[in-house]
């Protein structure tokens, strides 16, 4: 068997994918076709396995063999495990209708020049996908049409060079790519041209046709591009057509321009290259647009998927929501004003025999605020074992914040250590105070310090109290007492504190449902404007 074939009659597949038509040829005795990158023939879709099937050749015969595949190759429809190819057979690998394979022999496969109708119906074709497309994750669709225009553009029109520059946010032309002949890209340094021309067509919306750029009212605004030789220069703009629906009005915006220049006279001078290139920026304004729009939609869709990720991530951390222990039970819950939140807390088992649990708010919120309250109960988990007392505890936490050197570190705390004999130790780093309902009443706990991470050497006090048995600790966020309804009202302590006594018969849990809820209620439809968090401790004796 031959490692090669390099006859004229050299058997060819025919790719068409979501990035346009290739023609790959079948010089290999053994070709592979597959997810993985290392597939000489990489098809991405549905059901496509990393090693999906594999085209034998012998004697000037190729066989299409299925690698046991999930779910199958097909030709001509038909599921297959081994076939051999004849002309014109249609290849699909799995359930993917995004690729379409097809067989020829040596003369037999169609050509490969593209006439300008024929260029710009290949870009019609992209734009057309790309508005419909959701499901795929490449990051380079825009690069690729890019190229695809200016390979269409230079073979159409003969010029020998040609460069995209799309319009930013701020209306402004930003170079985006530039090609020459042979589908070759050049840097933009290397790239020389006044940016006079492409911004003129840019702002009038009129294409501009230069036919010597030595005529010597210009030569002094070229001189880079005059220096290389070029002389001749097309720019078209980019002009996007919207059509307003179930009206006849329509609305015209330039993204951009298409500029192509040569040494050459004729190249750029033919009635038929510039009305195929009108065609053709008309059609590539859509599929551009299309690839930006996808491009950002690809983008949000990675977003929200990181911050599902960091949400699950960030409830992780905490502990169960609820637990009951010898001599206490504890519910806790903290829901996020977006994706991830500031809020955090946490308990642990004190070696004293101590239960420990601990309630803060990082100033802020998303993502920053999230890693912040992550950082603090790695540290809280890490010092909390070794600390006898609630002050010394938010000292080590707030110089911890020092030491980090992170901006924006600023955070309320509040940290309590309930004993067997009911005993509570607790420190409020300037936090909502929370609530200590008991058979006398409710009592706020106030004392501590400041907000941690304000100041370097902040000292803390902390205050001891007896608790009976049936005594109620309720911690919670700014974003509970805080709460906006639709009005513009806040929930306030007020009316927390009505919600506790209409529910502090309650278990924890189920108090901490009941408040939950009220607050829910209050806000109605109300966009969420914090986080909202929520311990509730009871001394059971």
């Amino acid at each position: 068997m031959n490692d090669t074939l390099t006859t004229a009659d050299a058997p060819c597949l025919l790719v068409t994918d979501t990035l346009g038509q290739r023609m790959i040829a079948i010089d290999k005795s053994t070709l592979t076709l597959g997810r993985r990158s290392e597939a000489d023939i990489r098809v991405q879709g549905t059901g496509v396995s990393r090693l999906h099937a594999e085209i034998i050749t012998d004697n000037g015969v190729c066989r299409l063999r299925d690698c046991e595949s999930r779910f199958g190759t097909f030709v001509n429809g038909e599921r297959t495990t081994e076939r051999v190819l004849v002309h014109g057979d249609r290849i699909r690998l799995g359930q993917s209708d995004d690729t379409e394979i097809v067989f020829f022999i040596g003369d037999e496969a169609p050509s490969q020049e593209r006439s300008a109708v024929a260029a710009a119906s290949e870009i019609r074709h992209m734009a057309d996908l790309l508005e419909g497309l959701r499901a795929l994750g490449s990051g380079r669709v825009l690069d690729d049409v890019l190229r695809l225009v200016l390979d269409s553009a230079i073979d159409v029109t003969g010029a020998e060079r040609g460069f995209i520059m799309l319009a930013n946010p701020q209306g402004q032309l930003e170079f985006k790519l530039a090609r020459a002949r042979g589908h070759l890209t050049l840097s933009g340094r290397t790239f020389a041209t006044s940016r006079k021309i492409p911004e003129t067509v840019f702002a009038t919306g009129q294409e501009a046709i230069v036919e010597d750029l030595l005529d010597g009212d210009l030569a002094h605004l070229h001189t880079g591009t005059v220096a290389l030789g070029i002389r001749y220069v097309l720019c078209t703009p980019l002009r996007l057509v919207r059509y307003v629906e179930h009206a006849e009005e329509r609305t015209d915006e330039n993204i951009g321009v298409l500029y192509l220049d040569s040494r050459e006279r004729g190249a750029l001078r033919s009635a038929t290259a510039r009305a195929a290139l009108e065609t053709l920026s008309r059609e590539a304004a859509v599929a551009i647009e299309n690839a930006r729009l996808y491009r950002d939609a690809v983008e949000r869709s990675k977003l929200e998927q990181e911050l599902k990720v960091a949400a699950a991530i960030q409830q992780s951390l905490l502990p169960a929501a609820g637990r009951t222990g010898d001599f206490f039970t504890i519910a806790g819950a903290s829901v996020p004003c977006r994706a991830v939140g500031g809020d955090f807390f946490d308990y642990v088992d004190l070696p004293t025999g101590q239960f420990g649990f601990i309630l803060g708010d990082v100033a802020g919120k998303g993502s920053p605020a999230a890693l912040l309250a992550a950082a603090l109960l790695g540290m809280f988990s890490a010092e909390a074992t070794y600390q006898q007392s609630a002050a010394p505890l938010l000292t080590r936490l707030n110089r911890g914040l020092f030491r980090r050197s992170i901006e924006a570190r600023f955070l309320t705390t509040f940290y309590a250590m309930l004993g067997t004999d009911g005993s509570l130790t607790y420190s409020n780093g300037g936090h909502n105070a929370p609530m200590l309902v008991t058979a006398d009443g409710v009592r706020r706990l106030e004392t501590g310090g400041v907000v941690l991470g304000l100041f370097e050497h902040s000292a803390f006090e902390e205050e001891t109290l007896s608790l009976m048995p049936g005594d109620v600790v309720i911690a919670f966020s700014d974003g509970v007492s805080e709460a906006f309804n639709e009005a513009g009202e806040e929930f306030t302590d007020e009316r927390l504190l009505a919600s506790i006594e209409a529910h502090r018969t309650k278990t924890p849990q189920q108090m901490l449902d009941a408040l939950l809820a009220d607050v829910r209620a209050f806000c109605g439809q109300a966009t969420p404007n914090d986080d909202v968090t929520m311990v509730i401790v009871r001394y059971d004796g």
